[in-house]
């Protein structure tokens, strides 16, 4: 696929106009709550690699068998590479997802997920088939040495910023306590562009949620 297009099998899978919403502290080592506790983590998913829709639509589904209940799916936008530009342009989306999993559980889950899905370290910040990025666990603020929570990049990213505006626009850094809009206002660049909603229906697991 040429880097910036969306390709012809990729356009028939969104939903355009109002479906898009529809489809749509302090440092501690370990989760301080106990199981069964049920919190809200809002997630980055991004592919560059290969059939890109389909690529999210399979770790949402994933997600939901791991034990992340897929509640809202901000519309998905097609963006610039950041670090490494001479690859494909990503598709890139953020789910805000339930779970009783501890940090370091949920952590495992999804990179077992992005193995399972094929992907591979072999280049860092390079094409991708599947990218999944905790930004936020509820309000705590999570330093691990395998995980930092809120993400530590999160407010330089717009196209992290932006579908993250779409699903919760007035929520919180939990460190600088500044709103998601009020940091997206401050990036400046990083060309993104809204190309529609996943067709995906939250909650169901089935492998045709939602297609046309």
């Amino acid at each position: 696929m040429s880097g910036g297009r969306t390709t012809g099998d990729e356009t028939g899978r969104w939903v355009k106009g109002a479906q898009a919403g529809r489809n749509a502290g302090r440092r501690q080592e370990c989760l301080p709550h106990a199981s069964g506790v049920m919190k809200t983590v809002y997630l980055s998913l991004g592919s560059n690699l290969g059939d890109r829709a389909g690529r999210l639509r399979e770790a949402l589904r994933l997600l939901e068998e791991g034990g992340l209940r897929v509640r809202r799916i901000s519309p998905v936008y097609e963006t610039e590479p950041q670090d490494v530009r001479d690859q494909p342009w990503f598709l890139n989306l953020v789910a805000e997802v339930e779970t009783e999993l501890f940090p370091r559980q949920m952590l495992a889950r999804i990179q077992s997920i992005e193995w399972k899905m094929g992907r591979r370290r072999s280049k860092p910040k390079g094409p991708r088939e599947i990218d999944i990025d905790v930004l936020l666990y509820g309000s705590m603020v999570l330093r691990m040495p395998e995980l930092t929570v809120p993400h530590p990049r999160m407010s330089e990213r717009r196209f992290v910023l932006q579908p993250l505006a779409d699903l919760a626009p007035e929520l919180k850094h939990p460190v600088s306590g500044r709103t998601i809009l009020e940091l997206l206002a401050e990036i400046r660049g990083q060309t993104v562009r809204q190309v529609g909603a996943l067709p995906y229906e939250a909650g169901n697991t089935g492998g045709d949620a939602g297609v046309s």
